[in-house]
């Protein structure tokens, strides 16, 4: 009896292990078609009685694997120039300010975190404007909510391409002085021409483009405006998910298969006085909720670097000490250095010793988190734009305070508002700025001459996307004295109906009425 139940096991095995070859034929083909086949077989098992109940979580490292990416299209050492500039630009107009100003406020470290993540959008995803599938004018382009704490590094930008002179940078938080300065966050009504969309208070961005996203299907649905690939980019923080503004709607995304409708989230694992999830890994907790909710989820978690120790590690134990490792564990690892990372983390096992044998620790301490490697990003944003039938979000996995030395991934990185002068050397030697010493202490802002091929560059990739972002289009609105005339003339031309393309149309007017005679 013993040898039948052993041959049955056997066969049993052998037949997953057929199974398990089919499906990977199947997603080598068409990773789509892998995630139907899985969907119809969940949806067989429910109907065939089985308690079958999908998984809203999966492990710990990136959803598109090193196999299945696409090599990188742009020019990575301008473009980490390019950063480098942007993040010392940024960091230099709050510096100045609260040196000057002390208690002006602003944000160095949000776009520290978020910095290449914007950057591989501005290089080959953000659209200035779309060919009209009709010939008729070209439509509008993507309509993006940029993270608020982050304005400075996207003012920082418009410096290097031309659009702010240095004197509106010195200007930052007063742009109620009587000459141009720079909002604190995204405000359309302080700066009329520049900023879309306000972002701040917290939750007002995700919310909104949930929202922008759904009307302008149903406008395109209606054939009110043409159909175009154009798509809503929403950029928040991992701790603005706490807001119930932000995840308050998202349902509706998948409801209404918001596929023109990307959220990226900026999972630097920190908020305003502390850890998001100190225990516990709020990556993990928003791909649940987003997963639950029916969006397409994409993990970037480890940058290219850490491909290498994946592949060599062939007992799984990298990935399990991952997963072992809490919110509060990976920010020590990386506030604290290269030493306390192969101490504490790699060193639990003594197979995870011998696979970085070969590391140093200045080695270690800068293995790069996903959200700061631009093809691991590249990667997630075709695949979340090329998606169907749904919106995506992306967790990116940074460092808050990238690049500010010591205050990197601390506590207190949030409220950095200026740093000392030692630490501003540091920031110029680690991102090479071509200043001297004195104007590195009095944090000058730097940009090249307009040869510069970095510039060049810059200027061209935002030639091939049509037109700069942000870029508020000025249009002529009626006065409210006008607009009230109009209404007073729509009440004495009679009754109105709402259409079935929801336009209010007016009735033709009654031919007059004979009076009835008794």
């Amino acid at each position: 009896m013993a040898s039948v139940d052993e041959a049955v096991k056997h066969d049993l095995t052998a037949e997953v292990a057929e199974w398990i070859e089919a499906f990977d034929e199947v997603v080598a083909n068409d990773l789509e078609q892998g995630a139907a086949l899985l969907a119809a077989l969940r949806t067989r098992a429910r109907e065939a009685g089985m308690a079958s109940t999908g998984d809203v979580t999966t492990p710990y490292h990136n959803t598109i694997p090193k196999h299945d990416e696409l090599p990188y299209p742009g020019d990575r050492s301008l473009e980490r120039r390019i950063e480098a500039l942007l993040r010392w630009n940024a960091m230099a107009m709050v510096h100045k300010q609260n040196k000057y100003d002390p208690g002006i406020g602003g944000h160095i470290s949000t776009y520290s975190s978020l910095c290449t993540l914007l950057e591989v959008g501005f290089y080959h995803f953000f659209r200035g404007s779309y060919p009209s599938p009709s010939g008729a004018a070209d439509q509008p382009g993507d309509f993006i909510y940029f993270q608020g704490h982050a304005a400075p590094g996207v003012y920082a930008r418009a410096y290097l391409l031309g659009r702010f002179d240095e004197a509106r940078l010195k200007n930052f938080r007063h742009e109620l002085r009587g000459e141009p300065g720079l909002s604190s966050y995204p405000h359309p009504w302080l700066m009329k021409d520049f900023w879309q969309f306000p972002t701040v208070s917290m939750g007002i961005g995700p919310l909104n483009a949930i929202y922008q996203a759904r009307f302008m299907k149903y406008l395109e649905n209606r054939n009110l405006i043409e159909k175009t690939d154009r798509k809503v980019w929403g950029f928040l923080g991992d701790g603005e998910t706490d807001e119930v503004d932000t995840l308050g709607a998202i349902s509706l995304g998948s409801r209404e298969k918001l596929d023109n409708l990307i959220f990226v989230v900026n999972c630097n694992l920190q908020r305003l006085d502390g850890p998001v999830r100190g225990n516990g890994r709020i990556i993990d907790e928003l791909e649940a909720t987003f997963r639950g909710a029916g969006w397409n989820v994409i993990k970037v978690i480890w940058g290219s670097d850490w491909d290498e120790l994946f592949e060599r590690d062939h007992q799984g134990l990298l990935l399990k000490r991952m997963e072992e490792c809490v919110d509060g564990d990976f920010q020590a690892y990386k506030a604290k250095g290269g030493a306390y990372l192969r101490e504490h983390f790699f060193g639990k096992y003594p197979e995870l010793l011998s696979l970085v044998a070969d590391k140093t620790d200045d080695e270690l301490i800068h293995l790069h988190r996903g959200g700061h490697d631009p093809l691991k990003i590249y990667n997630a944003y075709k695949r979340a734009v090329e998606h169907k039938g749904g919106p995506t979000v992306i967790l990116a996995k940074t460092v808050k305070g990238y690049g500010l030395g010591s205050a990197q991934a601390r506590n207190a990185t949030h409220s950095e508002k200026k740093l000392a002068d030692d630490a501003l050397a540091a920031f110029v030697q680690r991102f090479d700025i071509p200043i001297p010493p004195e104007a590195a202490k009095d944090a000058a802002f730097y940009r090249p001459d307009d040869s510069d091929p970095a510039l060049r560059y810059m200027k061209a990739r935002r030639a091939r996307r049509l037109s700069p972002r942000p870029q508020r289009p000025r249009t002529h609105l009626q006065s409210p004295e006008a607009r009230l005339l109009q209404g007073v003339a729509c009440r004495l031309q009679g009754p109105s109906r709402i259409d079935d393309h929801g336009l209010r149309r007016r009735h033709a007017p009654r031919p007059p009425q004979r009076p009835h005679h008794r």
